[in-house]
């Protein structure tokens, strides 16, 4: 019900967009959020939007990540920007019911399969 897409491989510094496509049910009062995990290392937060589209960021990415929600459309993005080796994982969206803690990946219900985003210097 949630498909990601928009990975791949860039340059330190370079910019990358990555999509979430929902189906099915409707998410639109739904928390969406990006979760990252790296070989080796637990699932974490990047970044969350409410339906109201208050956004939250991982201090990791802040300044550099935005997350985006089209209802409409039923799609959420996240602009990637000034990518840095370390945001090298595998990207996931998921979404969760309103007044969830948006940065626990416990709270979120749906996940989609992950696109892998390489950033090499």
């Amino acid at each position: 019900q949630l498909q990601a897409s928009g990975g791949g491989s860039v340059q330190a510094g370079d910019s990358l967009r990555l999509s979430c496509a929902a189906s099915g049910r409707s998410f639109s009062s739904y928390i969406m959020g990006w979760f990252r995990q790296a070989p080796g290392k637990e699932r974490e937060f990047v970044a969350g939007i409410t339906w109201r589209t208050n956004t939250y960021y991982a201090d990791s990415v802040k300044g550099r990540f935005t997350i985006s929600r089209d209802n409409a459309k039923k799609m959420v993005t996240l602009q990637m920007s000034s990518l840095k080796p370390e945001d090298t994982a595998v990207y996931y969206c998921a979404a969760a019911r309103p007044g969830a803690v948006t940065t626990s990946p416990r709270e979120y219900s749906y996940w989609g399969q992950g696109t892998l985003v390489t950033v090499s210097s």
